[in-house]
């Protein structure tokens, strides 16, 4: 497993690769995308700090049950929430390689190669080299591995798609403003390439027009 980790445990998102590179961040990006820097943030009064504890638990019971429905299916085969994440993001963004993988989720090259290494072992996950650097190791997710994601995100989808629809018409810009404000502010312009690919893909489509 040592070869598939590279030696430097974090890397700059702007020498990320394809996949994710569909969503590296640019100074076509950082234009439009004003939130990163705070400028579209609405005024509101600020909350007393009783308030502010009530929002803190509601976040803490929020987050308990939104991964306690795939905690209970990760138990039953002997995996965790680490096991989740990596399925997830490598589902998400198919070729991610091991030093995305670590940017993204912020752990120690220990930690990831255990969990890597079970997943591949297991056959869930399959890695190959890079085509044009043979010294990358490119992560996928096999047959099993998709269908095991696929379980996984169900009920948290199902979760999701009925809370924004309680929360009412409108609702949603509110909470994605809420959820990013949440996030460092240096790391939003990150989380807003991965979690939004679309944006880079179409600043590059527009660039090869003019090309």
């Amino acid at each position: 497993m040592a070869d598939i980790i590279q030696a430097i445990t974090y890397v700059n998102m702007t020498d990320l690769n394809p996949p994710l590179s569909r969503g590296r961040w640019s100074p076509d990006a950082k234009r439009a995308e004003p939130r990163a820097q705070g400028k579209t943030l609405p005024d509101c009064a600020p909350a007393s700090e009783a308030k502010l504890h009530e929002f803190a638990e509601l976040l803490f019971f929020a987050y308990r049950d939104f991964t306690g429905d795939p905690d209970a299916i990760l138990e039953d085969i002997g995996f965790g929430r680490a096991h989740h994440r990596v399925l997830h993001f490598v589902n998400r963004h198919s070729g991610l390689r091991v030093a995305d993988l670590l940017e993204i989720l912020n752990i120690t090259k220990q930690s990831l190669s255990r969990v890597l290494k079970q997943l591949i072992d297991q056959g869930y996950i399959e890695q190959k080299a890079g085509a044009s650097d043979r010294r990358e190791r490119l992560l996928y997710l096999t047959a099993r591995g998709k269908a095991l994601a696929d379980r996984l995100a169900a009920p948290q989808l199902v979760r999701l798609r009925e809370a924004l629809g309680a929360a009412g018409p409108g609702a949603e810009a509110a909470i994605r403003r809420f959820l990013e404000a949440m996030i460092n502010a240096e790391d939003r312009p990150k989380v807003s390439a991965i979690t939004n690919p679309t944006l880079h893909q179409t600043i590059n489509t527009n660039k090869g027009e003019k090309a």
